[in-house]
């Protein structure tokens, strides 16, 4: 259980890094976006641990992917739009 849940935040972290490797313009601070990714692992894994018990570590750690993915979506602002589209009634 030890490992799943290293495991589970290690993938966490790695997932919040690549995020705001990728889109630091879409989100907030990199202190509030890695802790979040940490967070929503673990939590995945915790919840798909008791559902489905011990002895699923790959399943386990999945679940923990959704997760943490999940809460990191949250954080997303709204891409800046380059031009402003106007009505066709305009």
């Amino acid at each position: 259980m030890f490992l799943e849940a290293l495991g589970s935040a290690v993938l966490g972290l790695a997932l919040a890094w690549a995020a705001v490797y990728r889109l630091p313009h879409r989100l907030p601070s990199r202190t509030l976006v890695l802790p979040t990714g940490v967070a929503g692992a673990l939590f995945g894994a915790f919840v798909t641990h008791t559902a489905l018990g011990a002895g699923h570590l790959l399943v386990n750690l999945v679940g923990a992917l959704v997760v943490s993915a999940a809460s990191l979506s949250l954080l997303l602002r709204p891409a800046a739009e380059r031009f402003h589209r106007q009505s066709a009634t305009a």
